[in-house]
């Protein structure tokens, strides 16, 4: 699960010449540059039109203060030795709607998360038409949601009402319907208990001062009080520490997914028309 051996191989090609001709047959095309924005690293893929990586993944840690102008250069950097695609993906953490960040709650800080919200940084991201940005720097049509969303994308068996968790450097929640991913709801904003909200009790900063038995009992009330709420189908927790969830008493509609689905959920915001991604950018 640990991503730090790749975090200094942005500056390396992916490891194919896929998107070349040698004769042989390679990946379908059309190929989907997915992006994972994380509050601690940024990272990268190539995807082939049957979702598969065509390219090794890049990473580079999330450096702060993170004002838009400096991501979009980070990301365009990052993809620079990536195979050229026809479309891309992003998953930022934050609420999204129609391309423009609405919230940035990691990115409004002044050194990352769990430190002090910088006023001239939470004017900057919001509003910021991040998806026109990236369309413009990456040279190809971009979608733009929610990073739980994205990662959802890639697990969901599309029956249903099924609930994706991430957790991570915080949390994150995405939402679908017969497949179709919803509006996003900032659940990770809205009180929990002793009146803090799910991203401040669940969050990795809180699961390294608690311990995982402590934070693990947190996770299980949170499944409860979603379920009461959703009556969800199907839940999958996703993330850099879904795991760490104790598997005990999950129920049979609880799976735990791969991190990994942060990246192979990309090429999803293309196959089905999803009421939480911006149409067309432009």
């Amino acid at each position: 699960m640990s991503d730090d051996e790749q975090s200094n191989n942005a500056g390396s090609p992916g490891a194919i010449g896929s998107s070349g001709g040698d004769g042989a047959a390679g990946p379908r095309h059309p190929f989907t540059l997915a992006v994972d924005i994380g509050g601690t690293g940024l990272k990268a893929s190539v995807l082939g039109a049957d979702g598969a990586m065509v390219a090794d993944r890049v990473k580079v840690p999330t450096t702060y203060p993170l004002p838009p102008d400096k991501l979009v250069s980070l990301l365009t950097r990052l993809v620079a030795p990536l195979p050229d695609t026809e479309r891309a993906s992003v998953g930022f953490p934050g609420m999204v709607r129609d391309g423009r960040v609405l919230s940035a709650p990691h990115f409004s800080t002044k050194a990352g998360p769990g430190t002090a919200t910088e006023p001239d940084l939470l004017a900057k991201w919001s509003g910021f038409h991040l998806s026109h940005a990236l369309t413009q720097a990456f040279g190809v049509p971009t979608k733009l949601a929610n990073d739980a969303d994205i990662q959802g994308a890639a697990v969901v068996s599309g029956t249903g009402l099924e609930l994706t968790i991430t957790l991570g450097t915080g949390f994150g929640t995405g939402l679908f319907y017969q497949g179709r991913l919803m509006p996003h709801l900032e659940i990770a904003h809205q009180p929990f208990r002793k009146g803090e909200t799910y991203n401040e009790q669940l969050g990795e900063a809180t699961r390294k001062e608690i311990g995982d038995e402590r934070w693990n009992k947190r996770v299980t009330k949170a499944i409860a009080i979603l379920r009461a709420l959703m009556f969800f189908d199907h839940l999958y927790i996703g993330g850099g520490n879904s795991r760490r969830v104790k598997r005990d008493n999950l129920g049979d509609d609880v799976t735990i997914v791969d991190n990994t689905a942060g990246i192979l959920g990309g090429i999803k915001l293309w196959e089905s028309d999803h009421l939480g991604v911006n149409d067309l950018t432009g």
